[in-house]
């Protein structure tokens, strides 16, 4: 998202796409990639990649305190002239400063039943990309795409939950969560509950949507989910690595 809207600002002869564009955008460039990789891999399995709209709600809190730092860096002085000539609103990210957007709760997939029907048909579908692409249900029922990012841990438990998924697996760059992380007392999390989870802190941005996904995930259906990564996924679901919330 960053890089695309860096991109579009050094073009001026138009106005920059919405961000729910850039969305869709970075769903289909980011699944192109993942799915020509799995058909190297799994020459034998149909794939798709599905550009993917999720609702959120007009009236979410988000929309009046965005957090969601997207694009480059700037020095403060350039950071507020964006603001006032743009309408953005910026915040402090390191010594400099970042435009913030909105990052309203995922509710509602809107091509969940096609999703649904790809899947019974033994299709592996990839979908729901960033977060998916935000966009609102009008009175008159009509869609429209809105200025936000959609956290993406988030929207993949609203998928898990709504596909009534046996397990939800969050990959990343790190082999479990932990306790105290960064400092020396950190301890890893390998098997655990939600009640048991919660009460624990983690960085915002980072692990903390993480653990809020699989936690709603295990609450909300039963099933099982996992933190750990990438190489580790088919260990985490035995119990053999990562973290796994029961």
């Amino acid at each position: 998202m960053g890089l695309l809207a860096l991109q579009a600002e050094t073009y001026k002869s138009v106005q920059p796409y919405p961000l729910d564009v850039l969305n869709a955008e970075t769903e289909g460039m980011i699944g192109y990639l993942i799915e020509q990789e799995l058909r190297n891999q799994l020459p034998d399995r149909q794939i798709v990649t599905l550009l993917t709209q999720v609702e959120v709600d007009v009236n979410d809190s988000a929309f009046s305190h965005p957090t969601k730092p997207i694009g480059p860096v700037y020095p403060q002085t350039e950071a507020e002239r964006l603001a006032a000539e743009r309408g953005w609103a910026i915040a402090p990210d390191g010594d400099a400063y970042r435009r913030v957007v909105p990052s309203p709760e995922p509710h509602r997939i809107l091509e969940l039943g096609a999703i649904q029907l790809l899947v019974q048909s033994g299709v592996l579908v990839i979908c729901v990309g960033g977060g998916g692409i935000p966009v609102v249900v009008t009175s008159s029922g009509a869609i429209r795409g809105v200025e936000a990012v959609i956290d993406k841990d988030l929207a993949a438990a609203l998928l898990a939950t709504s596909l009534k998924a046996e397990a939800l697996l969050l990959l990343t760059d790190v082999d479990a969560v932990y306790t105290d992380w960064g400092t020396s007392a950190a301890q890893p999390l390998h098997h655990i509950s939600p009640d048991q989870l919660r009460p624990h802190s983690f960085a915002p941005g980072s692990m903390a949507p993480k653990v809020e996904a699989v936690c709603r995930f295990v609450e909300q259906t039963g099933g099982m989910a996992g933190i750990g990564r990438l190489e580790d996924a088919a260990a985490i679901l035995t119990g053999q690595a990562g973290t796994l919330v029961l």
